[in-house]
């Protein structure tokens, strides 16, 4: 059964051989393959070149790679594609490698922007490789005594070498959620967004707590409004650095929305015909970008009977 592949970093299509990384010595043979490639990274921004479809994620072959970066804590197996390994590598520091060492092979370019014209596949091979390095660049030392840990697993696993804590790549669950009443769907603002960009409500899971429970309260915290009902939606990857975006359609007893002045500045009721607006672009309210989830679920309740 093939998944349907709703948003922007799903639908991976590497094989991420999640038993046969375990071996180092597989990982040895990998990485000694003549058709290994690696994607190339510099301070969490993919390399894209040029192409006649449009950019794309740049390739290069794993030897070529390591000849530039020769450190192990900076590359990353990420699976296979019909059999050849992909790994990536990343560099470091404040110079741009497109001026130095991967000259004329393409540009660096922030995931976002990235994530607005890479295809699906590249799009989630990128973001899922950023979420990696991202994790490593934050728990290099153990949580459990403080030591330096070292990478294993093809950089799916550090090991305190001190007092042999495994550590592995964290996920922080969101619950991003259109808040809806009768006929019109509640949007809100950050302070800090670009003029005129609003956006689905959204907020982290704590402990002890349930989607439906967290998706109530970061509601009644934002903007005011008790949650009678919810629908889930679709999940999205999030690699800004690591969250799994939960997507829900959230009824709520009454269009008395307040914002908290502390995550959101502004709250705004739209219409379905207003909400169509803002997808056009014709309306004042900015939508949220392509690639994010929050649009997908203003879609979603544009097109639906809800």
């Amino acid at each position: 059964m093939v998944l349907p592949v709703l948003n922007t970093f799903a639908g991976n299509p590497l094989d991420r051989a999640g038993d046969q990384r375990n071996s180092p010595d597989w990982l040895d043979e990998q990485a000694a393959n003549p058709d290994a490639l690696a994607c190339v990274f510099w301070n969490g921004q993919p390399l894209l070149e040029d192409h006649a479809e449009g950019p794309r994620l740049a390739w290069l072959a794993l030897a070529h790679a390591r000849e530039m970066i020769r450190d192990e804590d900076r590359e990353l197996f990420l699976g296979l594609w019909k059999g050849s390994p992909c790994f990536a590598i990343e560099f470091g520091g404040a110079a741009d490698p497109a001026t130095g060492p991967v000259r004329g092979l393409g540009t660096f370019t922030e995931m976002r922007e990235a994530a607005a014209v890479l295809s699906a596949s590249d799009a989630a091979i990128a973001g899922g490789a950023k979420s990696l390095f991202d994790w490593r660049r934050r728990h290099g030392f153990c949580a459990n005594c403080g030591q330096e840990t070292e990478t294993a697993c093809g950089g799916w696993k550090r090991i305190c070498p001190t007092c042999t804590a495994e550590h592995f790549p964290r996920v922080d669950p969101v619950t991003i959620m259109l808040p809806v009443f009768g006929d019109r769907c509640l949007l809100g603002r950050q302070a800090s967004w670009p003029a005129g960009r609003m956006s689905a409500l959204a907020g982290f899971l704590e402990p002890g707590e349930t989607i439906e429970e967290a998706c109530a309260r970061e509601i009644k915290e934002e903007a005011g409004l008790t949650v009678t009902a919810t629908t889930y939606h679709s999940s999205q990857p999030w690699p800004f650095p690591s969250q799994l975006m939960i997507g829900l359609i959230a009824q709520v007893s009454d269009d008395d929305a307040t914002p908290d002045q502390t995550e959101l500045e502004e709250v705004r009721w739209l219409t379905k015909d207003e909400a169509r607006a803002v997808l056009a672009g014709s309306h004042e309210v900015k939508a949220p970008p392509k690639f994010a989830i929050a649009r997908t679920l203003l879609e979603y309740w544009v097109n639906s009977g809800e």
